[in-house]
């Protein structure tokens, strides 16, 4: 464990101004609370708050960070109470500390409803005071340095959860460093096997080669040293989980590999930025598509550096970053050097972002907008996760998005209205598909049209948060107003089926009966079948459906050829209507399902004879209660659909059932659930509808397909 002077030696090598009785202090009560307490590898507990405080002494941060960091485990696991840490090391502290503790209690990994709403808290304390979130992550770090001693179940699920959370919110808070050692502890635990056989290609390319890394650091010095260059070249080889998600994203083995050395450039000022990049290319062939350029175009959390990869020894690709110490300072250590300090002053660093702003906007566009959970946590991981890429507008503002991006997001991202008008864009002035995937520096244009719509494909295409919640209410939105429109057209066709109309004042009287808002709600349920047309007729007129029930217009149906204590069902598969040979199946009990003579089902009973029954139906008038289900592909045009339940009603046949099976955005394809009389009456019904212009196809289900 890490003593109290080596860890105050440690601080007033940044600070010398440090208030060490304060540290001392708070190094005391934290090693008494956890008196007699141990990890799981026998350690004392304390340890392991003295080694965060030591992990946020490394990156300079203030007293009260490094204190919270000794006791931000006092409130959750001895004694302590918050108003004790208040009244001994201040408000500020106590709120920090109780922030970790909050965190510390969050089920980050549990079932999307818990989660999401524990991402909202987790979101609101980082909004109140980043260094919390500091805290947690260096909590997490050492966790991981020391997961080996957990049981194997733990050490998964705390892995999962790393590299699911905290390594990508690492990185969006510009601590790389951190993410790249969270990742790789994680990937040590899920995948050893993956991780020991990258660590081991690695020891024999060193064999086979030599020490590259040293060789092309010492090529790299001597070009600066002819360019009249001072600058700190730092070489090293990539992380084994960035190797293997490498070889995962490109599908290659690892000797196919080119970028597995990084390098870094730290120059004295910007100006020398810019001229290493010159001196690197005119030595090393540049790779095509991969500059990128973090100084002129800032990364949100503050990230400034030139990104090249070039052709080095050997013909080996080589990735090197070039940037001046203030930027490598925020590069290392993010969000943090807003807090950090260098010879006893808080440091001034320009390129240190103030991190409470992306916070805050990102909590209060969350407030702001109502997310289903699962919808939320797409929405805030993409926000928070994503590496970005710079495009450009016709005027040459910049708009930030996620690699991956498409023009529609680019849409979306100016404005609502243009991304759901969009209906086309050029990059750098050609014209390209809507699914292309944008890249740094592009400069986009948006073709829109009025009256265009989002589209449900669009879901497929688009990766921001910001776009796909807007797709999502607006299909929401068209959908629901597309069951109005059919619920209306289904609600007409069952009232004069009884020779009633559709009035306003008869569908709120309906809806009132119901116990529904309004007509608009009965309209909607009707249209997704939730209410049915004989529902409504039964709700305003029920004389009208009793005296069809009570048998006093027509007499009900009969099949013959049963016995006296047997009743007949109409099979579904292939639901037989009279005109129509039928043949009886007997179940178990008095029960027979009647098939037409041509279903193939019936193949199914042939060596069962003595299961089949003669029936034929009755002659007479008959009702229209006999089930057909058609199965419809019609253009999705205006006013197609109601003339289809226009024609189903001018037939004579009730409409029981539609649902839309598929939904393109030139044809709809449906199944309809009628009531007819018998064959003859469904072959008129057929024909009628298949007579539309706009109808491409109706099919009688389970029968003609």
């Amino acid at each position: 464990m890490i003593a109290v002077q080596e860890l105050i030696d440690q601080i007033e090598g940044y600070n010398p101004g440090s208030n060490t009785d304060r540290i001392a202090a708070a190094y005391s009560y934290g090693f008494k609370m956890h008196d007699g307490q141990t990890r799981h590898s026998g350690e004392p507990y304390f340890s392991h708050p003295v080694a965060v405080a030591s992990l946020m002494a490394e990156q300079r941060l203030d007293d009260d960070t490094i204190i919270t960091a000794l006791l931000h485990d006092t409130i959750e696991d001895t004694d302590s109470t918050y108003q004790e840490v208040a009244g001994l090391f201040g408000d500020e502290v106590a709120q920090l500390v109780d922030g970790v503790t909050k965190l510390t209690n969050l089920e980050l990994s549990s079932k999307n409803d818990k989660q999401a709403e524990n991402f909202r808290k987790l979101l609101l304390a980082m909004s109140k005071d980043v260094r919390v979130i500091l805290v947690k992550l260096g909590d997490r770090l050492h966790n991981m340095r020391t997961i080996r001693h957990m049981r194997d179940e733990k050490q998964v699920q705390k892995a999962n959860e790393t590299m699911d959370i905290f390594a990508p919110l690492a990185g969006r808070m510009g601590m790389q460093w951190m993410r790249e050692e969270l990742e790789d502890l994680s990937f040590r635990v899920l995948n050893p096997e993956g991780r020991s056989s990258i660590i081991r290609r690695f020891l024999n390319l060193r064999k086979e080669t030599g020490d590259v890394v040293t060789k092309i650091t010492d090529d790299i010095e001597e070009v600066l040293y002819n360019a009249g260059v001072k600058a700190l070249v730092i070489g090293r080889e990539k992380k084994p989980y960035s190797i293997w998600r490498k070889m995962e994203e490109k599908k290659e083995g690892f000797s196919r590999l080119s970028d597995i050395y990084g390098f870094r450039i730290i120059t004295g000022n910007e100006d020398d930025v810019y001229k290493v990049l010159g001196a690197v290319h005119r030595r090393w062939m540049s790779v095509p598509g991969r500059f990128k350029d973090y100084v002129s175009q800032p990364k949100s959390n503050g990230y400034r550096s030139l990104h090249t990869t070039v052709s080095g020894r050997d013909g080996k690709r080589v990735e090197i970053q070039i940037r001046t110490q203030e930027m490598h300072d925020v590069a290392e250590t993010g969000v943090a050097a807003h807090w950090s300090y260098r010879n006893g002053e808080r440091v001034e660093n320009p390129f240190a972002v103030d991190p409470f702003k992306w916070l805050a906007s990102l909590t209060e566009r969350f407030d702001n907008e109502d997310h289903a959970n699962d919808e939320f946590l797409e929405h805030v991981k993409l926000e928070m996760f994503a590496d970005q890429v710079f495009c450009f507008t016709p005027k040459g503002d910049v708009i930030r998005l996620p690699r991956g991006a498409t023009p529609i997001d680019f849409a979306y991202a100016i404005h609502t209205r243009i991304g759901s008008s969009c209906v086309g864009a050029k990059v750098d002035g050609r014209r390209v598909p809507l699914w292309t995937r944008l890249r740094n520096g592009q400069s986009i244009q948006v073709t829109t049209a009025q009256g265009q719509k989002p589209q449900s494909s669009w879901m497929d295409i688009v990766v921001t948060g910001r776009a796909k919640s807007a797709i999502r209410r607006a299909l929401r939105a068209d959908h629901q107003e597309s069951q109005v429109r059919l619920g209306r057209e289904l609600a007409r066709v069952a009232l004069e089926h009884v020779g009633k109309k559709a009035t306003d004042k008869a569908l709120d009287t309906a809806a009132n009966r119901m116990g529904l808002a309004g007509s608009g709600e009965l309209l909607a349920k009707i249209g997704v079948a939730e209410v049915t047309g004989a529902d409504l007729v039964d709700v305003l007129y029920p004389e009208l459906t009793r005296q069809t029930d009570d048998g006093i217009d027509l007499p009900p149906e009969r099949i013959l050829g049963l016995e006296a204590d047997q009743f007949a069902q109409p099979a579904d598969c292939c639901q037989p209507l009279p005109g129509e040979r039928i043949v009886g199946i007997a179940t178990r009990g008095k029960g027979v399902l009647v098939h037409a003579i041509n279903c193939e089902r019936l193949v199914a009973y042939e060596s069962e004879p003595e299961r089949w029954i003669d029936l034929h139906w009755s002659q007479g008038k008959r009702l229209a209660n006999q089930k057909a289900t058609l199965q419809v592909t019609m253009a999705n045009d205006s006013g197609v659909l109601g003339r289809i339940c226009t024609l189903i009603g001018e037939q004579n046949a009730n409409i029981s059932d539609l649902k839309i099976t598929d939904r393109k955005q030139d044809f709809y394809r449906m199944t309809i659930d009628i009531e007819v009389r018998d064959v003859e009456h469904l072959m008129h019904v057929t024909t009628a509808i298949e007579a539309d212009s706009d109808v491409a196809q109706c099919l009688r289900k389970n029968r003609d397909n």
